[in-house]
C-alpha cells in the first residue's frame, strides 16, 4: 500500500498539471463591443478633426486605441451598410441597396429601371451575431436594426439573444423628454448586459439611432452649443446631438471600466455611412448616399488594451465586412466552410501590420437615390446607378446610365461614364483622370468588372419608358408610393 501512495501521487500531480495547461490553453475569447452611430460623418469627431464639434470622450477612445484614416462604410446609407456589416457580404449577395426603394423620384429623371431593392435581410443568411453565438459567446443588440421586423428577419431571429430594438420619440414628444433620440436608453440596456454577462465571453452590438435625422438633443446640450460655430460646420442643434452622442459613448467606456473588463475587452467605434448636409465633411466631397468619400468614408477606432498600441494610427483601407472575419478571428471561431466573407480579418493591422492580402475594396448601387447636395453629380439625384473601387491610393467610380445605354467600353470616353481620382493627391475628387490616366483607368475597370462578376452584382440595361416624359398626378402618386418615406436615408 505504501508503495502505491507515491504512485497515486505523481499520477494525481500529472492529472493536475495536464488540466492547468489544457486551462491555460484555452483559445482566448474577448469580450467583443460593437459601438455604430448612424450618420455621424468622418468630420464628425474631434480625432478626425471638427472644427466645432466636442467628441472628448470619443477622441478619448481614440487616444488609447487605435485610429484608421482609411476606413469604410460598405454602403452610403443606412440599411444597405448594416446588412453588410451583420452578413459580411458585399451588397449584390444580399440585395439590399437601399432605404425603401432604388427607384427614388423623380422617376421621368431615370434613364434606367434599377435594380429592385431587397428591404430585409434573408434569415438564410448566416450573420455575424449567429457566428458569435455559436462560437462560445452571449450576443446583445441594443438600438437600431432597419433589416427587417417579421420573427425571422428581427435581431433575434437573426441570432442576438437580448435585444431592445425601438424607435426615438418623435419630434412632438421631444419638450417632455431629456433622451430625444434613444441614447440613453441605449447605453443604460447595453450597460446592464455587460454586468449581467461580465463573467463569459459577450458580444454587444450598441447601435445608435442618432445622428440621424430629426435633428435633437436635449435642452442642457442646445445650452452647450448656442451661439457658436466652426469655420464649415455651423449648426448649433446638430453640434448638440452629437454632443450626446459622445456624452453615451462616454458612459458606456465607463462602466466597461468599472465592471473591471477592459483589458479583456475589444471595442471598435464606427458609423454606417458618410455624414449629413447640415455637417459639412470639409475637405471631402459629399454626403450620405453618394459614393464620393463624404458619403462612404467614416470614423473607425479600435482598442484592445494589450493587442492594439494606444495612440497608435493605421493608414490601411478598412470597410465594415471586415468586422466578421475580425471578430471570428479575435474569438478563436472557425468561419463554416459554406459561409461567403467579403471582408478580411483586420486584426494583424491591430498588431502593426500595414498591409491586408486584398489590393481592392469596392461599392455597388444599382439605383437613385433623391434629394441632390452640393457634391452631388447633378442636380436631380444625390447618385445616380454606380459601381466604385477603390485600389491603393486610386479610386474608381462607373455610372450605369452612359455605359449601358451608350455602347459601354467603346464610348466611355466621350459619354463621362468614368470618373477616376487619385485620393493622396485629390481627396476632395475634384480632378478626373480618367482620360488622363487611361492605363490606371483600364486597370481598375478590369479589377471593378471581375468584382462584380464575382459577387453577382448585375448593372441594370432596362431603358425607363417614363424617362423625359411629363407625369400624370397618378404616376407622381405612385412613384412617390414606390420610393415610399425616402426623407434623408
Amino acid at each position: 500500500m505504501k508503495e502505491i501512495r507515491p504512485f497515486l501521487k505523481a499520477t494525481f500531480v500529472c492529472l493536475l498539471t495536464a488540466y492547468s495547461i489544457s486551462v491555460n490553453a484555452q483559445p482566448e475569447k474577448p469580450n467583443i463591443v460593437l459601438i455604430l452611430i448612424d450618420d455621424m460623418g468622418f468630420r464628425d469627431v474631434g480625432f478626425n478633426g471638427s472644427d466645432f464639434y466636442q467628441t472628448p470622450n470619443i477622441n478619448a477612445l481614440a487616444k488609447e486605441g487605435m485610429i484608421f484614416t482609411n476606413a469604410y462604410a460598405a454602403a452610403g446609407n443606412c440599411a444597405p451598410s448594416r446588412a453588410c456589416l451583420i452578413s459580411g457580404q458585399y451588397t449584390p449577395r444580399h440585395g439590399i441597396y437601399a432605404v425603401g426603394s432604388t427607384k427614388r423620384c423623380p422617376v421621368n429623371k431615370m434613364r434606367l429601371q434599377p435594380i429592385p431593392n431587397k428591404q430585409d435581410l434573408n434569415p438564410a443568411i448566416y450573420t455575424i451575431a449567429e457566428a458569435m453565438r455559436d462560437g462560445g459567446y452571449r450576443t446583445g443588440m441594443y438600438g437600431k436594426w432597419h433589416l427587417g421586423k417579421t420573427a425571422e428577419t428581427s435581431p433575434k431571429g437573426q441570432g442576438f439573444e437580448v435585444v431592445d430594438t425601438f424607435d426615438p420619440p418623435s419630434d412632438a414628444e421631444f419638450a417632455s423628454t431629456k433622451d430625444p433620440k434613444g441614447i440613453y436608453r441605449i447605453t443604460s440596456g447595453a450597460s446592464k448586459f455587460m454586468e449581467d454577462n461580465k463573467d463569459r465571453p459577450f458580444f454587444l452590438y450598441v447601435a445608435h439611432h442618432a445622428t440621424h435625422m430629426m435633428i435633437q438633443a436635449n435642452d442642457d446640450m442646445y445650452a452647450k452649443f448656442k451661439g457658436k460655430a466652426g469655420e464649415y460646420q455651423t449648426n448649433e442643434k446638430y453640434a448638440a446631438m452629437n454632443g450626446q452622442v459622445d456624452d453615451g459613448v462616454g458612459k458606456l467606456l465607463q462602466k466597461i471600466k468599472d465592471l473591471g473588463i477592459e483589458k479583456n475587452t475589444l471595442v471598435i467605434f464606427t458609423t454606417d455611412n458618410g455624414g449629413l448636409p447640415q455637417s459639412p465633411q470639409n475637405p471631402l466631397r459629399g454626403f450620405k448616399g453618394m459614393y464620393y468619400e463624404g458619403g462612404i468614408r467614416v470614423p473607425f477606432i479600435a482598442k484592445w488594451p494589450g493587442k492594439i498600441q494606444a495612440g497608435s494610427v493605421n493608414n490601411t483601407p478598412v470597410i465594415n465586412l471586415d468586422l466578421f472575419p475580425t471578430f471570428l478571428d479575435a474569438g478563436n471561431i472557425k468561419k463554416p466552410v459554406d459561409k461567403i466573407l467579403d471582408g478580411e480579418s483586420i486584426k494583424p493591422l491591430f498588431a502593426g501590420s500595414e498591409k491586408l492580402k486584398r489590393d481592392a475594396i469596392f461599392w455597388h448601387f444599382p439605383g437613385y437615390l433623391d434629394n441632390s447636395n452640393p457634391g452631388s453629380r447633378d442636380k436631380e439625384f444625390r447618385t445616380r446607378p454606380v459601381t466604385t473601387l477603390r485600389k491603393g491610393n486610386w479610386k474608381l467610380l462607373l455610372y450605369h446610365e452612359e455605359w449601358a445605354l451608350d455602347g459601354g467600353r467603346s464610348k466611355m470616353m466621350t459619354n463621362n461614364s468614368l470618373e477616376l481620382y487619385n485620393l493622396k493627391d485629390d481627396i476632395s475628387e475634384k480632378k478626373n483622370l480618367a482620360s488622363v490616366n487611361t492605363a490606371k483607368r483600364d486597370e481598375l475597370l478590369a479589377d471593378l468588372l471581375a468584382k462584380l462578376s464575382f459577387t453577382g452584382g448585375k448593372i441594370p440595361t432596362t431603358r425607363n419608358p417614363l424617362f423625359g416624359k411629363v407625369l400624370t398626378p397618378e404616376q407622381i402618386k405612385k412613384a412617390k408610393e414606390e420610393a415610399g418615406n425616402s426623407e434623408n436615408d
